[in-house]
């Protein structure tokens, strides 16, 4: 009897090492800085990249937030400012953001898809900016390098 104890509860650990092995979860959260920006619309493709800007990206493991502010610190005619957040779902590589603040409110309450990819540390997302109220509708691709 006892070594049918401990061989179910060998099966039960095995078990459950396994179902962890299985999750398919990449390691988002954590700071992220972008490092380059690329937008299609129709058919053209242009750099979306500002390199006088500084835009970090911070994922917890059921939030994002983001900002991006001027380099010279607000004092000429390049400042800049915004932010936003909100919660996001990854299931496998589909990265879904639901943006739900932004300083440009037009914005708000919009959901956005990515598929994402982590290689080494870099995070690359790609999809599409749609919002009709805006006429947006544009291919994304964002590459970020994780801060340390």
């Amino acid at each position: 009897m006892k070594n049918y104890v401990l061989f179910l509860i060998a099966v039960l650990l095995l078990a459950s090492c396994e179902s962890k092995k299985e999750s398919n979860t990449l390691p988002l959260a954590g700071t992220w800085r972008l490092i380059s920006a690329t937008a299609t619309e129709k058919d053209s493709t242009y750099s979306t990249f500002n390199a006088k800007t500084k835009m970090i990206k911070i994922l917890n493991e059921t939030h994002f937030a983001f900002f991006n502010h001027d380099l010279n610190n607000g004092k000429d005619s390049t400042a800049v400012f915004f932010g936003g957040g909100g919660k996001y779902t990854l299931k496998d590589s589909v990265y879904t953001e639901h943006l739900e603040y932004f300083n440009n409110r037009a914005w708000e309450n919009n959901t956005f898809e990515f598929v994402v990819k982590i290689k080494n540390d870099t995070l690359i997302q790609k999809g599409v900016e749609k919002v009709e109220k805006l006429g947006v509708d544009r291919i994304i691709i964002e590459k970020y390098v994780r801060e340390k």
